[in-house]
């Protein structure tokens, strides 16, 4: 399997324990490695305290490219930020929108921005940030599965998701160096692909680089290719990317909180690159940051934040 890399901001590596051979294999991925992100951290701190076997796990997921999650405050700034930060590496940014009014059925991610209006200004902001600088960005996890889950998102508020969908891909498509993928769920959450036809397109798929498939959850590769050919066929042979942050050993049994919550024995699955060797998949991606939690489950912390039990077990777990 292929070991992928990108540089940091200043050229200087992670931490004082990498290896040169992820910026060996970093053609493979064009996408630019944090080296301040929450992986770089610890493994700096295991090393800190002599804990180097700890370390070197960790650096398997500090030294690939993982997604920046653009925050609700100031996002101007913050997509200015990485984008340059990617332009001086000579890499491109790797960015994930998930800001929509009513998200995540009022589950652990719920939250968003309050009403459209503010949406579209946030929208704006991350437009303006990324200006001409070349970034991937994939817009709004869960948005359009979640419209056709029944009892989460209220009927009354489905035009409104849609036409902000449309505008957000409309925008970000119009900017120069910027990719734009929209999600799409998973192959076990909407399981018949034509489902989800009409509300893509309906959210702007049609602007759109493509779709992506399985953010944030642990299905197979294989059957993540398998769901996006099929999906693809019936939207005029759009291209998808396919977030294999987690998916090294499948997903969990049964389809409970237990299977998509830091469930256990999960892996890292294969590293980002664009060298997919499938014609109509652009990219294998980190799109959801490994070792964040998914929600205070089975002793984890609040959605989003770093759970570094978690990481050492998704890297010990992992086949490369």
């Amino acid at each position: 399997m292929l070991l992928l890399a990108g540089c940091s901001a200043d050229g200087a590596g992670v931490s004082g324990g990498r290896t040169d051979g992820a910026a060996r294999a970093r053609a493979h991925s064009p996408y630019w490695v944090n080296p301040h992100g929450s992986a770089a951290r610890q493994a700096e701190k295991y090393r800190a305290a002599g804990r180097d076997a700890e370390a070197e796990l960790i650096e398997k997921i500090a030294s690939r490219p993982v997604a920046e999650w653009i925050g609700p405050e100031d996002p101007a700034a913050e997509t200015r930020r990485l984008t340059r930060a990617a332009e001086r590496a000579d890499r491109r940014a790797l960015l994930v929108l998930y800001n929509l009014p009513h998200r995540d059925c009022g589950q652990y991610s719920q939250g968003g921005a309050p009403d459209g209006d503010a949406y579209r200004a946030w929208v704006d902001a991350v437009v303006r940030g990324i200006g001409d600088r070349a970034a991937t960005v994939v817009v709004e996890p869960d948005a359009l599965p979640h419209l056709l889950q029944e009892g989460c998102t209220p009927r009354h508020l489905h035009g409104e998701r849609y036409t902000l969908l449309h505008e957000a891909v409309t925008r970000l498509a119009g900017l120069p160096g910027t990719r734009v993928y929209l999600d799409a769920g998973n192959p076990d959450w909407v399981r018949d692909p034509g489902a989800l036809v009409e509300p893509l397109r309906r959210a702007g798929i049609g602007a759109a680089d493509g779709f992506a498939l399985n953010v944030s959850n642990f299905q197979t590769t294989a059957s993540n290719i398998a769901y996006g050919r099929k999906l693809s066929a019936m939207l005029g042979g759009k291209h998808f990317v396919v977030d294999t942050s987690r998916n090294g050993n499948g997903p969990a049994a049964g389809r409970t909180e237990e299977s998509w919550c830091n469930p256990p024995g999960r892996a890292l699955g294969e590293p980002p690159t664009t060298r997919t060797g499938r014609r109509l998949v652009d990219a294998f991606l980190w799109i959801k940051r490994p070792g964040e939690s998914d929600g205070p489950c089975k002793g984890g912390p609040e959605a989003g934040e770093w759970y570094p039990e978690y990481a050492l077990t998704l890297a010990r777990n992992a086949d490369f």
